[in-house]
């Protein structure tokens, strides 16, 4: 047992003979931004707004693309920091390796799996609808008649188009990682194009009654009218699905070995980003809303409806075209981090070591790209965009947790701490608010720290838990919800109390421990909001994942030879040191010709 312990918690060191990562460093800050906007400004853009807004949240979709926008921003300036301490490829996965463990880190490299196949496929699905609604649906009437799926967890026909746009994408960026961002380039900027002209023109028609309508002029079941017709419960509920909207800006950490200075172009892509993605959610839904009433909205393509129910028919075709580009935009964001996941993953030998292999010629994981193109195309051939998108949220909800966990976890610490230091219970009690008055870490106080995480996400999911079960109009539920309440600020505070990590970065989170607790607290509050379905779908993707952990990764790991380089380096150190002590030692290596052997025949013969 204690052998498993070891090898589940250890975790990702440099290797002492490691050199330069061999992937091409070519991607500036511009690249960088626009993979951020482009994997997400796609599908959620041109189809989420009306969706909320129509059936669960009103004019005050709004809102819920705020709450949303802030809960990703939380986690978004925790990417940031992160990207800053380790400018590798891998993302949140590689975050965790460095910081809690190998069984964690496959845990939530296995997931953002899941979330980038399911994100490349949910697209692709989604643009291929799109493209056939130009066409008056006939290419899936077709495939519908002539090919029918009578699966219940399948879709209703094979979806060839999407399988091969996800198939020649995944050529594109086999090519080489420059190449496919000029091309993601041009596909953003014609994006942001597109938006312009809609917040243009819905301006122009819009109409602020639409905000104030009656209740007595609402269609039965549209809710009470006005600007919030279905109350906070309603936002909220708008808010978890407008998450979704989100997903995709934290591709830009997986970058991490390709872009050029990654410890500051890596933090400021991914605020620049997040803002641009801000301000187009809320314009949009602002100008879509205030054209129409929010239940006229039409769910499946809201932006040709208004402006065809405005009577602007050549902005409707304008707008319908650029969603296409906007579409295979956030397809080609979408897809490139897969292959990076692949080859970090790969590469530490806790999946399969070829994926990790490097074309000379392109510079780009090509066995990685292959693999994972073909398993995306194949997914979104077989099922519906509606079993794709339940999937995707938990994954990357579950990836920010650990990211904002691990912020946490290394502010509070340095790299070489004093341990010497009394844990008696009243210097502990004493040192919950820095009764000890310590200006720098030690094994005590980052200890504290990392129980007060664990006890505050346990907290967290019985607040969310309660929110569940009582009913918030009720004593007893406000009592219990604000006494958990309360806890949960007071272990920050107490967290807040213990010394920080001395460390210079180019980017930290500011406000530490509040944001990243507030990050904690709100990603498990949006991973209740999801169904006992997908619940199900992610645990049987788990136990997959940990079927090839425990049969293949955990003996393969190359952390294990990491480990075992470090200590003959460290021997060698010790045993180099006695030699200048004791001056009648004499190695077993003769210097010849007035040369000293090189470093490593040295260490070999020792």
């Amino acid at each position: 047992m204690t052998k498993l312990w070891t090898a589940l918690t250890r975790r990702k060191t440099e290797d002492v003979n490691e050199g330069e990562s061999q992937l091409a460093r070519v991607l500036n800050l511009i690249d960088l931004t626009a993979l951020g906007v482009g994997s997400t400004l796609g599908l959620g853009v041109y189809v989420l707004a009306g969706q909320v807004a129509v059936s669960t949240a009103g004019p005050a979709v709004t809102i819920s693309f705020l709450i949303a926008a802030i809960a990703s921003a939380f986690a978004g300036i925790c990417y940031a920091e992160f990207a800053a301490r380790v400018p590798k490829a891998g993302s949140a996965y590689v975050y965790s390796y460095v910081t809690i463990g190998e069984f964690v880190a496959f845990t939530i490299g296995w997931n953002l799996i899941l979330e980038y196949v399911i994100g490349t496929a949910s697209v692709a699905r989604g643009l291929s609808g799109y493209f056939d609604s130009l066409i008056n649906n006939t290419m899936s009437k077709a495939l519908n008649d002539s090919m029918h799926i009578d699966v219940d967890f399948l879709g209703d026909y094979p979806d060839f188009l999407s399988f091969g746009m996800v198939l020649l994408l995944a050529g594109i960026l086999a090519f080489g990682a420059k190449e496919s961002s000029v091309l993601n380039n041009i596909f953003t900027t014609v994006n942001l194009a597109t938006i312009a002209i809609v917040l243009v023109a819905g301006g122009m028609n819009a109409n602020v009654d639409n905000w104030r309508i009656p209740e007595d002029q609402v269609p039965e079941g549209a809710g009470t009218g006005g600007f919030m017709p279905f109350g906070i419960a309603g936002v909220m509920a708008g808010a978890a699905k407008c998450f979704y909207g989100f997903v995709g800006f934290d591709c830009i950490a997986t970058t991490g070995e390709e872009a050029i200075n990654p410890k500051r172009n890596i933090p400021l892509s991914i605020v620049v980003s997040l803002i641009i993605i801000f301000l187009s959610y809320f314009g949009v839904s602002t100008v879509l809303t205030m054209m129409l009433p929010y239940y006229a909205q039409d769910k499946e393509a809201p932006f040709p409806h208004a402006f065809d129910a405005v009577g602007w028919y050549t902005i409707k075709w304008i707008v319908t075209i650029g969603a296409v580009f906007a579409l295979c935009t956030s397809l080609l964001g979408a897809m490139f981090p897969l292959p990076r996941i692949l080859y970090a993953m790969g590469k530490d030998g806790i999946l399969f070591k070829r994926l990790s292999t490097v074309n000379s010629y392109t510079k780009t994981p090509l066995l990685a790209t292959i693999v994972s193109g073909i398993f995306a195309s194949i997914m979104a051939m077989l099922f519906n965009l509606d079993q794709l998108v339940d999937m995707m949220s938990i994954g990357t909800l579950l990836a920010y947790t650990i990211v904002a966990i691990c912020v946490l976890v290394l502010r509070y610490q340095d790299e070489e701490m004093t341990k010497l230091v009394s844990v008696k219970a009243p210097n502990v009690f004493r040192q919950f608010f820095n009764g000890n008055s310590f200006r720098e870490p030690n094994s005590m106080t980052s200890s504290i720290t990392k129980v007060g995480i664990v006890v505050f996400a346990i907290f967290c999911l019985v607040w969310c838990s309660l929110q569940k079960v009582f009913d918030l109009d009720s004593t007893g539920g406000i009592v219990s919800l604000s006494l958990v309440g309360a806890l949960l600020i007071l272990i920050c505070v107490v967290i807040g109390m213990q010394p920080v990590s001395t460390i210079e970065l180019t980017f930290k989170v500011p406000l530490v421990p509040f944001v990243p607790c507030l990050s904690v607290f709100a990603n498990l509050y949006l991973m209740f909001q999801l169904d006992l379905n997908t619940w199900i779908r992610f645990l049987v993707w788990l136990v997959i994942g940990f079927v090839i952990y425990f049969c293949y990764g955990i003996r393969n790991s190359t952390q294990i030879s990491r480990s075992r380089n470090h200590a003959e380096l460290a021997a060698n150190a010790m045993q180099n040191q006695g030699e200048h002590e004791n001056p009648g030692f004499e190695p077993d290596c003769k210097v010849e010709s007035g040369r000293m052997p090189p470093p490593y025949e040295f260490s070999e013969k020792l």
